[in-house]
Formats: C-alpha cells, structure tokens, sequence
C-alpha cells in the first residue's frame, strides 16, 4: 500500500501518547504538581495529535464525526470511542496530580485498561483485513501493543523495563518480517480468484484495469523493491531496537543515554511504520499486475 504520511504519523504518535498514559495511569512515574503536568501534556500532545493527523487522510474531513456512528461493526469507530473515553477518564486523574497532589489508583487503572483497548482498536483496524495477507496475523495486535507499552516506558523514564520490552520488539517485527512475506503468496489468491474465472484456467491480465492513475492504484498499488525493503529492515533493526538497547541496559543509566535511546527509537519507529504499509499487498493489486 501507498504509505501515506497521516496514517503514518497517526498510528506512530498515538501509539507513544496512549503508551505513556498507560504508564502514567499506572503511577509511573510517581509525579505531581509541575512534573505530572509536563508528563501530562506530553501524553495528550502525542495521543491527540496522532488521532488529529488522521483526519487529513479523509477525503472529507467533516465525515469523520460519522465514524463514531459504526461502532457495531467497525473498529475504526470503536477506536475513535475509546480514544475519547480514555482521554475524558485520565482528565479528572491528571488534575487531581497536578492541582491537588492527589492520586486516585482506581481511575488511573480504568484509563491505563482503556489505552490498552485503544491500541488494540488502532491494530485490528489493519489485522482484520484479510485482504492483506501481511497484516492479517495475530503477530499484528501483539507488535501494536508492544509498539506503545514500550514507547511508553521509555517516555516515563522507566529505562530498564524500556530496554527489555524494546529488545522482544525488535525481535517480534523481526518475526512479523519473516512471516509476513510469504503469507500473499501462501493466500491462494491470483488472478483466477480474483475474476473467478481460475476454473477456465490461467488468467492472464490483456490490458490494465485503468489507462491513468486512480485511488485504487494511489493508496492500495504500491511495489517497494526487495534491496530497498531489506535495507529499511536493518535500519528499523538498528535505530529501533539495537542502539536503544545498548544505550539502556548496556550503558550506565543517565538523561543522556535515555534520551538518545528515546530519538533513535522514535526514528527506527516511523522506518517500521513506513515498511509496515509500504510493504502491504493488497489483493486488489492483482487486477493491475501483468505477471
């Protein structure tokens, strides 16, 4: 699929922000006054801001008040009711720390369960599309989760949790790799499934469905080269896992360390981001390909 910026900064910020108030809701860090507000508003900056950005990928922006009309069968839907609920539950929690030193346990753990099923919500927007063989897998939810439980813990400053959860990241998009790219070839989809003429024998593709470019080919066509993609790969690996975790566990703790590890994690972030939609096949791309 054609990765588009929105959705890529969409599904990477919220990520963070809902990673940190799960932490935050949790009572790590343990703040008050001054510091839970900065804590605070770095959360809903990243939380906010990434499920804004999502809009822009609307063809019209004003339709996305309908999207919360779903709910029975859309995760999307689902996703941006939740979003809500979390936000409206940890707003009485974060003034109750800032304004009045108060902690109240009970409603830090609602909304940190909350986050939880808002990133799941975000993650079964993509894992449910058979369609997309490469994302249709429960490795899918998992790495979502893993994705902003991790982020989050390197946001809060718990470093050593961080690093460990950073490395079985890495390793897990490691896996998701792997197992992702044979699952379009292993579907059983081809030309003939696609027409439904397999049964008349092999489908060959004449002419394209289309003589100029469309929507269909702009958002759901999009061929990444192997060199290319294997290069992304190590990148990710590198500024994603490999330098945080060295930085975290292998280096003395300190704020330098742990904010180095925290920009090359967020760099290595949006490379996985990009590869995960760059290197989605979508099987309507079989009306399109030649081969």
């Amino acid at each position: 699929m054609h990765p588009a910026p929105s959705v890529i900064v969409f599904t990477a910020l919220s990520g963070l922000g809902f990673g940190l108030l799960i932490w935050l809701g949790l009572g790590f860090p343990a703040v008050t006054g001054v510091t839970a507000f900065a804590f605070f508003f770095i959360a809903y900056a990243l939380s906010v801001g990434g499920l804004i950005s999502s809009v822009f990928h609307l063809g019209n922006p004003r339709n996305a008040i309908y999207s919360f009309s779903q709910w029975r069968t859309s995760w999307l839907s689902r996703e941006g009711i939740i979003a809500i609920a979390t936000l409206l539950t940890f707003a009485p929690y974060a003034i109750g720390t800032i304004f009045f030193d108060t902690v109240i346990p009970a409603l830090g753990v609602i909304g940190a369960i909350l986050a939880i099923i808002t990133v799941f919500c975000t993650s079964m927007i993509y894992g449910q599309l058979k369609t997309i063989p490469r994302w249709s897998m429960p490795l899918t939810p998992v790495l979502f989760l893993l994705y902003a439980i991790s982020g989050g813990a390197l946001l809060s400053g718990e470093v050593k949790v961080a690093g460990v959860l950073i490395f079985v990241l890495t390793a897990l998009q490691i896996a998701a790799w792997m197992m992702g790219d044979g699952r379009f070839s292993g579907s059983g989809s081809d030309k003939g499934t696609a027409t439904s003429l397999g049964s008349l024998g092999k489908v060959r593709l004449l002419e394209t469905a289309h003589t100029s470019r469309n929507y269909i080919l702009d958002e759901m066509v999009h061929i990444i080269g192997r060199k290319h993609s294997q290069k992304l790969r190590v990148i990710a690996t590198v500024f994603l896992g490999a330098l945080p975790v060295s930085l975290l566990l292998v280096l003395p703790a300190s704020h330098m360390s742990a904010f180095l590890a925290l920009a090359s994690h967020i760099v290595g972030l949006f490379a996985s981001r990009w590869l995960f939609f760059a290197e989605a096949e979508h099987v309507v791309g079989l009306y399109y390909t030649r081969g």
